[in-house]
């Protein structure tokens, strides 16, 4: 128990600290110097703590000194250690306890040891001479030279996972750190999406519904487990190391002909598929059953209530026990990393129709509280969840302070770090949040330091600014040059914009770093020697652009193929000295062949006309901002530098760092949206690193850590290579 005091505070609120010293001033006052506890609401959380127990304290390495009038009472104060999911039994009757310190640095709540004489061992206080931790070439060798016999195996569910670049990137970088982190189930509403992620990751349970209905159906089958299988640990044990003869029982099972069933009856032969929601669209949501009728094919299969159900309970049994077995659903303890980007489109920037007022009623940003009833319900070891900065300006941050909350009060360890893809490798700045969250018996994973020389423009709420990942000034530090245009796509082929081919021919070698790492193989991108994993034929997917209209492609024609180019370099236009862009009233107005003016109108109004956007060239040696759901070349700078029409699908898949043998399914257009919905792979793949070495407890206690030389561009293979060159 810590000798702490109640101590007046602005505006009579009252704040419980440890006094550590009393001493007299100069000016021979009374004094005291505190070293304080946070409440919840005292922490970035704010408002968003007023679920929280008020009993529970945060400790803090702050100090300062105060008069000692200020002093109210003496407290209790105890520590106890945390227990996830659960109010921990050791909790006092009376008093205050703490778990966990909590420092402003990146918003962390972290897990601290203390003896029985109080004395921190390990804070998150940051040494101001080494805020991060490095790890040496000969540990990192050693580490991936035992890759081979490491058998360190972590499930991943990935959540809204879109086409899958946070997952891609968080295996290939944990593979680096010798942890073979595998995505075992995955959610996303968008069924072209699915289709992508399961294209590249067949091993995947991958899964096309609403968050909200996963996590019905999750609890739906913890029930139906409960029921049909678990009868005790030993009969767990014993069927999941049984062998789906059930199953393969039930498929060889040869169907009865259509006349061996009376007629307007129908039987079940098995069941294949189960799900919560409303599939029929019948009006009736709750959990269903897809059943293979006997004597019918497999497209005449259908979605059945489970009341309907009621005479099947040997095949409802059948189907839990095999789907147990082979865990086509997650239960509570099966999963140990979470990852997910709940939607973002009713705060981004990009949204004009977002509601500024009244976020949380805009049904869009409601997903953020469920990927949180997602993890308290699995309780993974890991979390991480992605979103747009706009999360820490709108509504006062109310949904990263939301999501801080959630974790800190399921009694996870939590920190918050805003980081840019562009830092990383990649052509492009991609300004995203991220959040980690560990299980109290794990490291809290770091975020990684940039790798690229990338200037990081942006200005956050003063309460965020301690929260862009990225090295302090006067740190030593050496970066790479930051990645252009050029060194993604130059070496790709020549294409128009009507191409339609779905896989061509690479016709030169790769001319940069960045094209040979982006065009490996996967066995040379993970290192580990899988079938399949090979690349066989030299074949580019997707590199073919949306087609544009024949007015937007005669306009694109005319826009000068050089750096800076746009709307404004046709003719018929003048600039005043406003920068507001107009109609020339000396010339003609100039037509296009089907009547429609060169100028669209639409070009004088976008921004008031001062945009320079509209139709507008990037040039191989700029960054590009952001890659968006739609290269709409009205509003964005998408055309290709030298060849007329915009980025191709594979060209803004480079900008996101998707490897070339990752292929996208669905349209063109829902393909844009994929790429542009994903998280960077890059980024993914470094926080993956972190990840790996957290769970191997070889990471520091600082919120941040170096990455081995040439991480961003180097495959598994090369750096490995690198770091024995560089020891020997």
């Amino acid at each position: 128990m810590l000798s702490s005091f109640s101590i007046l505070g602005e505006g009579e609120q009252k704040h419980v600290g440890k006094i550590v010293e009393f001493f007299k001033t100069t000016d021979g006052e009374d004094y005291f110097r505190v070293q304080w506890f946070y409440r919840a609401e005292d922490t970035v959380i704010k408002d968003e703590a007023a679920f929280h127990d008020k009993k529970r304290l945060f400790y803090s390495s702050v100090m300062n000194d105060n008069p000692i009038d200020c002093i109210i009472s003496k407290v209790s104060v105890v520590k106890i250690p945390p227990m996830i999911g659960s109010k921990s039994r050791s909790t006092p009757p009376s008093g205050f306890y703490f778990d966990m310190e909590y420092n402003v640095d990146y918003s962390s709540f972290q897990m601290l040891q203390i003896d029985e004489s109080f004395n921190i061992h390990n804070s998150l206080t940051r040494n101001a001479a080494e805020p991060f931790s490095k790890t040496s070439s000969n540990t990192l060798l050693e580490n991936m030279a035992n890759c081979e016999s490491y058998k360190a195996e972590l499930a991943l569910l990935d959540l809204f996972s879109g086409c899958g670049g946070m997952s891609t990137g968080l295996c290939l970088g944990a593979k680096l750190a010798c942890i073979d982190l595998v995505t075992r189930w995955a959610l996303d509403s968008d069924k072209s999406a699915c289709e992508s992620l399961k294209l590249n990751h067949p091993e995947t349970h991958v899964r096309n519904e609403a968050a909200e209905d996963f996590l019905e159906l999750l609890k739906e089958w913890e029930k139906l487990c409960k029921k049909y299988v678990v009868k005790g640990v030993e009969g767990i044990y014993r069927l999941r190391s049984m062998t789906s003869t059930i199953a393969n029982e039930n498929e060889n099972k040869s169907s009865p002909k259509d006349d061996d069933i009376p007629p307007g009856e129908y039987e079940v032969s098995r069941l294949v598929d189960i799900c919560y929601g409303d599939p029929n669209e019948t009006g009736k949501r709750g959990l269903k059953f897809k059943v293979h009728w006997k004597g019918c094919s497999t497209s005449e299969d259908t979605w059945e209530p489970i009341e309907g159900l009621s005479n099947c309970q040997e095949c409802i049994r059948n189907f839990v026990r095999h789907g147990f077995k082979s865990k086509i659903l997650p239960l509570p303890g099966d999963v140990d990393v979470i990852c997910g980007g709940p939607p973002c489109q009713g705060i981004s920037g990009y949204n004009r129709y977002r509601n500024v007022n009244s976020p949380l009623a805009d049904e869009r940003n409601r997903q953020i509280v469920v990927f949180m009833d997602i993890v308290q319900f699995l309780k993974p070891k890991f979390v991480l969840m992605e979103n747009v900065v706009d999360i820490l300006r709108f509504d006062k941050a109310s949904f990263a302070r939301y999501a801080l909350s959630r974790l800190v009060h399921m009694k996870y360890q939590a920190r918050l770090g805003t980081i840019a893809a562009g830092c990383y490798g990649l052509p492009q700045f991609r300004l995203r949040v991220f959040l980690w969250g560990a299980h109290a018996s794990e490291k809290l994973p770091q975020f990684p330091l940039p790798t690229h020389d990338v200037i990081v423009r942006y200005w956050p709420p003063p309460e965020f600014e301690r929260n862009t990942v990225a090295y302090n000034e006067d740190q030593p530090h050496e970066l790479e040059k930051a990645s252009v245009l050029q060194d993604a796509i130059s070496d790709l082929p020549y294409v128009t914009s009507h191409e339609t081919r779905e896989e061509i021919t690479y016709e030169k070698p790769p001319e940069t770093e960045f094209q040979r790492f982006i065009r490996s193989t996967k066995y040379e991108m993970t290192g580990l020697s899988r079938e399949g994993t090979k690349k066989i034929k030299n074949l580019l997917y997707d590199h073919r652009p949306y087609t544009l209209n024949e007015d937007d492609y005669a306009r694109v024609c005319q826009i000068p193929k050089r750096k800076g180019a746009n709307f404004r370099d046709l003719p018929g236009i003048v600039v005043g000295g406003d920068n507001v862009v107009r109609r020339d009233p000396t010339k003609e107005q100039v037509l296009l062949p089907s009547g429609r003016p060169l100028v669209p109108d639409f070009a004088f109004s976008f921004v008031q006309g001062k945009s320079k956007r509209p139709y507008a060239r990037l040039w191989w040696d700029e960054t590009v901002s952001t890659v968006v759901t739609y290269p709409d070349l009205h509003s964005q700078a998408v055309i290709h530098p030298e060849q007329d029409r915009v980025l191709t699908i594979r060209e803004c898949a480079r900008l996101q760092g998707f490897p070339d043998y990752y292929r996208f399914s669905g349209t063109v257009k829902e393909r844009y949206r994929q790429i542009g919905n994903a998280v960077a792979v890059p980024v993914g793949r470094a926080l993956g690193y972190a990840l790996g070495m957290a769970f191997q407890k070889l990471s520091g206690d600082e919120p941040l850590m170096e990455l081995p030389p040439k991480f961003s561009h180097s495959t598994n293979l090369q750096l490995t290579k690198s770091l024995f060159h560089k020891t020997n």
